[in-house]
């Protein structure tokens, strides 16, 4: 996509009132990797962008992760952030919650060999949820929206969202990583598996665990 096109696409996007609106699991721009973020949009469109997306993650409860191409738009761009009330209970848990976070031309690696499985859910893809095998510790080179680099080490929750956020932006959803046979819906994790667990989920809905 030009840069004037994407401009005037983002202008529309933002010229609207109020959250912006999730594109769900079907529409193409989910299913395209995304071009290199290189100063497509000036600095004031792009500051604005990530505002509002910030402003959308946080009217949805439970988000901690929205991407760009979430809001229909082809650019490298995703922002995290786990809730407070969230991070409370991942303080409690000795987990470390994530600040508000801009991702531009993220790439990440494992480090080291541990995977670890939990149920995934999406903005893209409502009310389901389906069990991810993903790297427990990565190394993420990324820029913020100043242009600055950084690399950075998540873990355990980090890990997989900053994984999970980075895939839409390769064209990927969590269904294409996910143990199919695992996929329930939203109301029977909370109710079922979130006191049980995902070995009880995987012994009883015939998935195997790495």
């Amino acid at each position: 996509m030009e840069s004037s096109e994407l401009t005037e696409k983002v202008t529309q996007l933002l010229e609207k009132p109020g959250p912006l609106t999730i594109v769900q699991a079907g529409d193409p721009v989910l299913r395209q990797k995304t071009p290199a973020y290189d100063g497509q949009l000036d600095d004031d469109l792009l500051q604005r962008l990530i505002a509002r997306m910030r402003e959308t993650m946080g009217e949805i409860s439970g988000a901690v992760g929205l991407a760009a191409p979430q809001v229909g738009l082809p650019i490298r761009l995703a922002v995290l952030e786990t809730p407070e009330a969230f991070s409370a209970r991942l303080i409690e848990l000795g987990q470390q919650p994530v600040p508000f976070t801009v991702l531009v031309n993220p790439s990440y690696e494992a480090v080291g060999r541990l995977r670890t499985a939990a149920f995934e859910g999406c903005l893209s893809v409502t009310d389901w949820q389906a069990v991810v095998a993903r790297p427990d510790r990565i190394s993420v080179t990324r820029e913020d929206e100043r242009g600055r680099q950084h690399v950075e080490t998540y873990a355990e929750l980090g890990a997989r969202i900053v994984q999970h956020e980075a895939d839409h932006l390769d064209g990927m959803l969590y269904l294409d990583r996910a143990e199919l046979r695992s996929l329930s819906t939203t109301e029977q994790v909370v109710e079922r598996w979130g006191v049980a667990g995902v070995t009880a989920a995987s012994e009883h809905l015939g998935f195997r665990l790495p």
